[in-house]
């Protein structure tokens, strides 16, 4: 199940955030929303990022309507998020922690997360990193590690590479067979003056 579950992320996942930091209590930003994945230890401020964290692996923890997101931005390396339900709030794309408590509704929804049956907006599997914990436990048949996708992703950033590369060389050999030519001197007319009027004899 490891192999699947990166060590840290149900650590992260139980973690309480947004608590006053201890020892920065007094200070404007105190609250504990960071996470550090090389310590995966406990929640800490901004404070304790710069003194004790300052070249270590941390994500910043967000809120939504009372919950936790993290944005894609900051997770997408370290895991495969296919199936997780994303949201953009603040112009920015996030997904929430763990699975958020849904009253019932009367009203029919074409796709619904597989652990707690929340309502998704996509045709996608899981409302939250945390349902897809308990899918991987459940059913094993998808995984966080990014062996799946890497290949692919390896493929597509080396053809665009090629084809950047064949570009530039094509470009290239453009400017050095046919270089620009300079505008010809001898081939420019002068302007000719105003006429003038000859004058009358007298």
């Amino acid at each position: 199940m490891q192999q699947l579950v990166p060590p840290w992320l149900e650590k992260l996942l139980g973690t309480a955030f947004f608590s006053v930091c201890r020892t920065h209590g007094a200070a404007a930003r105190s609250e504990c929303n960071m996470y550090c994945l090389d310590c995966n230890t406990d929640a800490f401020c901004f404070y304790c990022r710069s003194s004790r964290h300052k070249d270590h692996q941390v994500i910043q923890i967000r809120r939504s309507s009372y919950h936790d997101v993290v944005r894609v931005s900051e997770v997408e390396h370290l895991l495969n998020i296919g199936g997780v339900q994303t949201y953009v709030i603040n112009s920015a794309r996030v997904m929430f922690l763990n699975e958020r408590p849904q009253p019932k509704s009367g009203k029919a929804v074409s796709h619904v997360c597989e652990i707690c049956g929340r309502s998704l907006l996509d045709a996608l599997r899981f409302c939250s990193l945390g349902c897809k914990v308990v899918g991987i436990k459940r059913n094993g048949n998808t995984s966080f590690m990014l062996e799946d996708i890497s290949s692919s992703t390896t493929r597509m950033i080396s053809s665009s590479s090629t084809r950047r590369g064949e570009d530039e060389l094509r470009e290239g050999s453009q400017q050095d067979i046919y270089p620009p030519t300079p505008p010809s001197t001898s081939s420019t007319r002068r302007r000719k003056g105003i006429p003038h009027r000859a004058p009358f004899g007298s």
